[in-house]
């Protein structure tokens, strides 16, 4: 009984312990893929993710090498989220860039289109994703002093937790606000497609409240994240099989999973919390 005890302390401890040499999780491989992925797309084609990405205006100055610039960023986070000693500079670049990217990007869709609804899915999105990177940051770097306390170590993964939570709600909600939309997604094959996107929907929202309120969190996170990885494939696989040239479902495809991986990591935070 005593040994059994000693093994779950120190399983805990080790799980939960901050430090720079967290050990590396399916995860996160998977959400540094994505991000190898987004990198090669946006190598292949010189564009941004398309509407995920969408630069202020299309034909800006100097926007192909902003295009690079992104996928090179991209490319070298995900890389770096797969070898062990560039984890946390790779979650760090990771981390600074999602948040341009939902702040320069997405909020000011947001800010200049507050009812519409659309503009909130975007940063939610991108926002899932941004989640995902921050509890990687902020497990491999440790709790620090100074500015950087807040954002690193176990507060820092609370409050990634917290964004992940109040991104949920603008996910859920488009399914009921462009139900139309979203049901042409539904495979034919599922009976009440209707049914599929107002339940998926009610899930986000639900997924969003738990994480919030502290109801069985870890199973919230895991069952969203369960959830978007489904759709991803359900969706976007079948569309590539169909049209295995069409760049929109390429992006479609490695945007979703990368928000689904996002959520994992989150998920993957509350490991062997009570």
């Amino acid at each position: 009984m005593e040994r059994s005890y000693q093994a779950s302390t120190a399983l805990l401890a080790d799980d939960m312990a901050i430090n720079p040499v967290a050990p590396m999780r399916v995860s996160q491989q998977c959400l540094a893929l994505t991000m190898i992925g987004l990198g090669l797309l946006g190598f292949v084609y010189g564009d941004v993710a398309l509407v995920w990405q969408q630069l202020p205006m299309e034909h800006m100055p100097g926007a192909k090498a902003i295009a690079y610039a992104f996928a090179a960023i991209e490319w070298l986070a995900g890389v770096g989220l797969l070898l062990r000693r560039w984890t946390t500079p790779a979650a760090a670049l990771l981390t600074a860039f999602l948040l341009i990217w939902a702040v320069a990007l997405k909020l000011p869709g947001v800010i200049a289109m507050p009812s519409m609804e659309i503009t909130w899915l975007g940063l939610g999105e991108v926002t899932v994703m941004l989640a995902g990177a921050w509890v990687l940051f902020a497990r491999n770097m440790g709790d620090r002093s100074g500015w950087l306390r807040p954002i690193t170590g176990q507060r820092g993964i609370r409050a990634a937790r917290v964004l992940f939570a109040l991104s949920l709600p603008a996910i859920g909600l488009a399914h009921f606000f462009y139900s139309e939309q979203t049901v042409a997604l539904v495979p034919a094959w599922l009976p009440y497609r209707l049914g599929w996107v107002y339940l998926t929907g009610a899930g986000s929202i639900a997924a969003c409240l738990a994480v919030l309120f502290g109801v069985l969190p870890r199973w919230a996170a895991r069952l969203e994240a369960a959830m978007l990885g489904i759709i991803t494939l359900m969706v976007w696989v079948p569309a590539i099989v169909a049209t295995p040239t069409d760049r929109t479902a390429w992006t479609a495809l490695v945007i979703s999973a990368a928000i689904a991986c996002g959520a994992w990591v989150v998920a993957d935070s509350y490991r062997a919390t009570p």
